[in-house]
């Protein structure tokens, strides 16, 4: 199992412009301060606002979101707006598959973000995006978590079989946690299909598997004890109270975690959803603002 360094000492050992997100919570650095420490070589300075920004006025984006960038996302856009003009309708968090399954169904968006590369992949089969606006933009890590002071261990995925209580894991039908955490199992013998989808529970597991329709569902079962332990995202340990790491899961494991963006196919306001996913990648503040609740950018 990772020993968790904690204190001043172990922050100073790291360069801050070295941090990246598992050195923040190999720190257990508070989600504030890795805001601060975030920031490095950025000094602050906006990046200019594009051409559409002029016009931000008049401008109102509908943004589609995977559910675990819920606490992260409102605040880039609050500061979006405070910058350009440009507002947003009512972004809409849910499970990645689900978000799609409303835009098939004719749902207006203008950008969609989604916490795997085979659920954009199916956006843009579907053609539901613009292929060439495309661009990775997060990662992420696998953890199982318990209730905050709970003493339940897991020291690797196969104690997983031997926790007492049910385990919380997202549908993966729809939600791409619960993908990642079947391929988790699967590399130890507790599910049978490799893409994670595909299988079935070992019977150790099968009847205390609790299915969540969210990843945020998942942790909350943690949270109010519905679950003893749960899988999610690293970065769920920044959004929600209550809940602990207990163990990240290797990197081997599973597929990497990664989360794609992409302006809509049927959006009015292309250039603009298209500025705004520049500003998400390349504005120093917005930078702070993802490192804070966890997410790594990518490229």
């Amino acid at each position: 199992m990772k020993t968790t360094q904690h204190g001043a000492s172990a922050a100073a050992s790291t360069p801050a412009c070295a941090l990246t997100r598992r050195s923040v919570i190999a720190l257990g650095v508070s989600p504030l301060m890795a805001g601060v420490l975030a920031g490095c070589g950025g000094g602050g300075d906006a990046v200019a606002p594009g051409s559409g920004a002029t016009a931000g006025d008049s401008v109102e984006l509908q943004i589609f979101a995977a559910n675990s960038l819920e606490k992260a996302l409102p605040e880039v856009q609050a500061l979006y707006t405070e910058r350009t003009g440009v507002t947003f309708a009512d972004t809409q968090f849910k499970a990645s598959g689900d978000l799609i399954e409303q835009m098939r169904a004719g749902a207006p968006a203008d950008v969609l973000i989604t916490a795997s590369t085979g659920t954009m992949d199916t956006a843009t089969q579907a053609e539901l995006v613009d292929a060439s606006t495309r661009l990775d933009m997060f990662a992420n890590d696998l953890v199982i978590v318990r209730a905050e002071g709970s003493n339940i261990q897991v020291g690797s995925l196969e104690d997983v079989a031997n926790v007492d209580g049910k385990i919380a894991i997202g549908d993966a039908v729809t939600v791409p946690a619960g993908k990642y955490a079947n391929q988790a199992l699967n590399s130890v013998g507790l599910y049978t299909g490799a893409a994670g989808d595909d299988g079935e529970y070992a019977p150790v597991l099968a009847d205390r598997v609790a299915l969540a329709d969210k990843v945020g569902t998942a942790a909350a079962y943690v949270r109010t004890g519905d679950a003893a332990i749960g899988f999610v995202y690293s970065s769920d340990i920044f959004r929600y109270d209550g809940i602990e790491q207990v163990l990240v899961c290797p990197e081997s494991s599973h597929k990497p975690i990664v989360y794609p963006g992409a302006v809509s196919a049927s959006s009015q306001e292309k250039e603009a959803a298209e500025e705004f996913l520049a500003f998400c990648m390349d504005d120093p503040e917005a930078q702070k603002i993802w490192a804070r609740y966890g997410f790594e950018l990518m490229g």
